[in-house]
């Protein structure tokens, strides 16, 4: 990409793709493009196909998605389906048709099978049964990533894929019922403190071991992948590190100056027991992570406090 060149951002206000919005902007890229879902509808192939025959996008970062925590892909699969695959299938096939330099498409790591083994490499995609609580969004996402293959395989169409591992940051959604596990976490510590409250509830076990990854790490690791990597191979994005839920729930605690006490609600639903990635592929072509996960975690918490109350 040449600091000029025309980058359309897919889902730019959300929690990856306003980090990638970001990581672009300081690295000196200018001609960055995007629209709100008022402007666009993403799910309409036709109002997509007007927008790049009218924008001409070179590179295109595919962030746009309907994600949520485990509450909310129980509630609602059939939109974590249809929404998905709606806004991937246009992007892409729109990305086909006018024929764009590069395309990135974003993934995620609950894709991947429930008990596929540890560290999860790459290789282990579509080897096993999925995780029920998600398998609505991780079907979709799937084949979002076999898409990019395909296309790439058939047409010679220079369109990547990668596998962040869980993400948190700015822009990230601390709604209690529908985020994800860590700024749900963020959120409860907080009005624990406010109100002076004896306990936090977390939901589960606590023992379930989970990889996290700061936003804005992720959103370098995407810039890079789009300037040097060209594979059909989707590439894992992470930091190759685990903590356990409980281990995340005391840092946090920590980071926020709650002095109560942790309780688990056993009743609540563990997910995938154990969920690391192998980044050996992204280490060996240059990148690393450099956030560390308590700095992450008071960074987010920052932002939180900055932005949420």
């Amino acid at each position: 990409m040449n600091k000029d060149s025309k980058i359309y951002v897919a889902g730019h206000r959300g929690l990856v793709g306003s980090a990638i919005v970001r990581s672009l902007q300081s690295k000196g890229f200018t001609n960055i493009i995007f629209r709100t879902h008022k402007e666009l509808d993403l799910t309409n192939q036709n109002e997509v196909r007007k927008f790049f025959e009218e924008e001409k996008p070179e590179y295109v970062f595919l962030a746009a998605a309907k994600v949520g925590g485990i509450n909310a892909n129980n509630i609602y699969p059939a939109e974590f389906i249809y929404e998905n695959l709606m806004i991937q299938n246009n992007v892409i096939k729109a990305a086909h048709d006018f024929k764009i330099k590069k395309l990135l498409f974003l993934g995620s790591t609950c894709i991947y099978p429930k008990m596929a083994p540890q560290p999860i490499k790459e290789e282990y995609l579509l080897t096993g049964l999925l995780e029920e609580t998600n398998e609505a969004y991780a079907v979709a996402k799937i084949a979002g990533l076999e898409m990019c293959k395909f296309f790439k395989r058939q047409y010679g169409d220079n369109f990547i894929s990668c596998m962040p591992t869980n993400l948190y940051g700015p822009n990230d959604n601390f709604d209690l019922k529908n985020s994800h596990v860590l700024p749900a976490l963020i959120r409860k510590f907080h009005e624990a403190k406010v109100n002076n409250s004896k306990v936090v509830e977390v939901w589960g076990t606590g023992t379930p071991l989970r990889e996290f990854l700061y936003v804005d790490d992720m959103a370098d690791a995407c810039v890079f992948l789009m300037e040097n990597y060209n594979g059909e191979q989707h590439i894992n994005i992470g930091t190759g590190e685990e903590v356990s839920i409980r281990q995340l729930a005391e840092t946090i605690k920590k980071v926020i100056g709650f002095e109560g006490d942790l309780v688990f609600n056993t009743e609540m639903p563990d997910g995938t027991p154990r969920k690391l990635t192998t980044v050996d592929k992204l280490n060996r072509l240059g990148w690393k992570h450099k956030v560390s996960l308590n700095s992450g975690i008071k960074l987010a918490y920052d932002w939180f406090l900055k932005s949420c109350r």
